[in-house]
């Protein structure tokens, strides 16, 4: 972690006419892609930052979103459960899937395969090629709503509005673990510690950030009030071991990987920052940039500067 950083507001993109709930890269280095409440799925491309590209529109909310290089798709979950396939290279025709019974809160592609989860608390692996469901795993009765894949364990774990967190075989769906209250409301995230294999973080509408040692998962080793309100997700710098929280407090922040201390927030007063609930977060792939989403229904990028 370095000793002296800046964080600074570069861009704030508008264009959506709703809140914004997901980011995801987009097909090359500099590109990422967003969707909202107004159902328009745009790329933008720190190129030209000033001009979103309409790739896609869906008549409802989105709530979650992939985007898949290989066949340049993109899997989009709506507020009503819907799971929609569209294909941008217009090779085959888009696919508009009554899946779940609630909102698809999350989608994730591991390998030849994609995961969704549901509202109805029900977990679904898709066959990419083939664009279609697999198999079906009722987790819960509440719904399942953040998702993190570790590939060196081959294992899902997955937040729940039960308050628990599962731990997946994600061949076969095998439940390894269950961290029963793992917070004290909804899980709204989980992601696999990239620099300390066997450790999970999770966040949720307690607010609290928790750090989990898997081997050992009774009793989290950090737990901490990270934000005034709901955390909505935690993500990882790409190459130093540090962490960054998003929030409905409206603030982005920054956390050390190691002992979990918090080294910066950044809000509206003092760095231009949103103005209502921070809902999500992207390390912008080839930069030193982030971005962070918001109910305010715009997009800010934040360069990150060393030695400043």
């Amino acid at each position: 972690m370095p000793t002296t950083m800046k964080i600074q507001k570069k861009h704030q993109l508008t264009g959506h006419n709703a809140a914004i709930y997901t980011l995801v890269p987009g097909p090359g280095a500099g590109t990422f892609l967003s969707a909202s409440g107004d159902g328009m799925i745009v790329q933008w491309s720190l190129d030209d930052p000033e001009t979103g590209r309409l790739l896609a529109q869906v008549n409802t909310q989105v709530f979650s979103l992939a985007y898949l290089p290989a066949t340049h798709t993109l899997v989009a979950g709506d507020m009503n459960g819907g799971v929609h396939w569209l294909n941008l290279h217009e090779d085959r025709p888009n696919k508009h899937l009554a899946h779940h019974r609630q909102g698809t809160y999350a989608v994730l592609a591991v390998d030849e395969h994609l995961f969704t989860l549901g509202g109805d608390g029900v977990l679904t692996r898709w066959d990419i090629a083939g664009q279609r469901s697999i198999e079906s795993l009722q987790l819960s009765n509440q719904a399942l709503r953040s998702i993190s894949y570790a590939a060196d364990r081959q294992e899902l774990a997955i937040g729940s509005s039960d308050n628990s967190i599962f731990l997946l075989d994600v061949a076969d769906f095998s439940i390894r673990q269950r961290l029963v209250g793992a917070h004290d409301n909804s899980v709204f995230s989980v992601l696999y510690h990239p620099y300390q294999p066997g450790f999970l973080l999770s966040g949720g509408r307690d607010a609290h950030l928790k750090v989990w040692d898997l081997a050992a998962p009774g009793t989290p080793v950090s737990s901490q009030p990270a934000h005034w309100f709901t955390l909505n997700q935690v993500i990882a710098h790409p190459e130093k071991d540090c962490f960054l929280t998003a929030s409905r407090d409206k603030s982005v922040r920054i956390w050390t990987g190691s002992d979990y201390q918090l080294l910066q927030t950044l809000d509206a007063a003092r760095d231009g920052g949103h103005i209502n609930s921070v809902n999500r977060l992207l390390w912008i792939p080839g930069t030193n940039c982030f971005a962070s989403a918001s109910d305010d229904r715009s997009i800010m990028v934040w360069e990150w500067v060393e030695g400043a």
